[in-house]
């Protein structure tokens, strides 16, 4: 008989009537995804779900600002998270039916679920945005991520909504939402690598934001991870995967890099960025935005909602942040200015430390007449999923000629056209104040050619190049256009 899944992608609505083993005594239900099909709702999984802390994540873009580059980019953590839960059972399952030796019971099967479920629920407004921009810089000296975050609504779902659980599947649940590369003990630290991968990065997180991101803005995947759940196995207390698969795990990181590349660091996407940290920074003494992540009950209100809630305040004191707020709403967003690829040797460059907005300000020209204030500055790292080593150095493989012994398998061995570095350092400007775009790209390339050649004449290395400005952003000393062109441009 064909599976259930392919069964009920032909049309069919009840299993049961197929002869397929359904129990009608439970509360399960199915619901109809995107990306994976027809995915089973157990009762474990619908008492998290239907509740106030999982249901507020219907309220957080996946993809946060890039939703407002990306209009096909509506998706939220909800649905993901949905998707990797499920994601995360069928690897369980497949382990258990594959594997029936490594002693895979239901404590196993069912944390490992609940994990996948709600390893976000601790996103803020925009994701990301939130606890990557915003914490930060309106509570310097803070240590706080979403995890930590997840953490505290896990007990709060749980608490408000007396929910039987186990203490000690709680804590499972909140160690493998961590994930962790180190032994555990008590605990198969193979299960470690399903949800959070801390070893090379491969999870069915991954498998699912990667597949449901590239689906919803239109862009190509060239992986298929569903082959990557098949062809995997458990050697030495490891997930590991078919040496055929090598390729294919190459690509899952190629994809991931692209997606950062093309979409999550968009210009466009981190221009609105800052317009929405600085309205909610502006907004944060009035209406206490980042008192939230101490107080469970705060943060189960805040949401990607937390722009209307600005734009219907009638407090004067929003009213900075309401005219941001009204810029994006009406395009007039801040611009983008430039951008410097760092080559290896300047790398160091990249923080606040070494460059920053006073900086930009100290090579104005006579003329110019911007101020600190005018200028954005964002450091941007985009690499394969750790840092500067290759990820799939990092994965085990095993031969189908021997499934028991797992070994390393170098690049050159997978492809000579891999990638020589899998990290780089950008530093993109902006401003906020578009007229003054010229101004500040002017003072911007001078301060990165003084420190180029600095570092080139103080470096030993043949290797070092001085910067060289990206004709392609270089913007015009004077050009007659109507306003209409000039907004098609991105002049003004």
């Amino acid at each position: 008989m064909a599976s259930s899944r392919a069964i009920l992608r032909r049309g069919y609505t009840d299993l049961s009537d197929l002869g397929c083993d359904v129990d009608k005594t439970d509360n399960s239900k199915y619901i109809n995804d995107p990306i994976h099909g027809y995915i089973n709702l157990d009762d474990q999984v619908l008492q998290f779900i239907d509740t106030p802390q999982f249901q507020r994540l219907r309220h957080l873009k996946q993809l946060g600002s890039s939703y407002y580059v990306f209009p096909g980019g509506s998706h939220n953590r909800f649905e993901h998270c949905i998707g990797t839960s499920y994601l995360a059972s069928e690897v369980v399952h497949g382990f258990a039916t594959r594997q029936p030796d490594l002693g895979i019971d239901g404590r196993d099967t069912r944390c490992v679920t609940l994990a996948g479920l709600c390893h976000d629920l601790g996103h803020g407004p925009f994701s990301h945005v939130f606890d990557n921009e915003f914490i930060p810089r309106a509570c310097p000296g803070m240590t706080w991520s979403h995890e930590q975050g997840s953490e505290m609504m896990l007990h709060h779902a749980i608490d408000e909504n007396h929910i039987d659980i186990d203490a000690d599947d709680v804590k499972f649940v909140k160690q493998l939402i961590q994930g962790s590369s180190r032994p555990v003990p008590g605990e198969k630290m193979f299960l470690f690598d399903i949800v959070a991968n801390k070893r090379n990065g491969v999870d069915v997180d991954k498998f699912d934001y990667i597949q449901r991101d590239c689906y919803n803005v239109g862009v190509n995947s060239s992986y298929d991870f569903q082959r990557l759940m098949l062809n995997s196995r458990v050697i030495d207390d490891e997930v590991c995967y078919n040496s055929k698969e090598a390729y294919n795990l190459t690509e899952m990181f190629h994809t991931r890099y692209s997606l950062h590349k093309r979409v999550y660091s968009h210009r466009a996407a981190k221009a609105i960025e800052f317009m929405l940290v600085d309205a909610m920074l502006l907004a944060d003494p009035v209406l206490h935005i980042s008192q939230a992540v101490n107080s469970p009950s705060l943060y189960q209100s805040l949401t990607d909602e937390i722009v209307r809630d600005i734009e219907r305040s009638p407090a004067s004191e929003l009213r900075e942040a309401q005219e941001i707020i009204a810029r994006i709403h009406t395009r007039d967003i801040y611009k983008f200015v430039d951008e410097f690829i760092l080559p290896a040797d300047m790398a160091h460059l990249a923080n606040s430390a070494q460059i920053n907005e006073a900086m930009v300000v100290g090579y104005r020209s006579d003329n110019d007449d911007f101020s600190e204030r005018d200028v954005l500055i964002d450091f941007c790292l985009i690499h394969y999923g750790m840092r500067k080593d290759n990820p799939v150095d990092r994965i085990n493989f095993y031969s189908k000629y021997n499934t028991a012994e797992s070994f390393s398998i170098a690049s050159n061995l997978i492809s000579l056209c891999v990638p020589e570095k899998y990290e780089e350092r950008i530093i993109r400007i902006f401003t906020r104040t578009p007229s003054k775009r010229g101004q500040i790209q002017g003072a911007a390339r001078r301060l990165m050619e003084s420190l180029s050649s600095r570092i080139t004449s103080d470096s030993s290395s043949s290797s070092s190049a001085p910067i060289t400005p990206n004709r392609g952003l270089t913007l015009p000393n004077s050009l007659t256009l109507s306003p209409a062109k000039k907004r098609r441009l991105d002049l003004c």
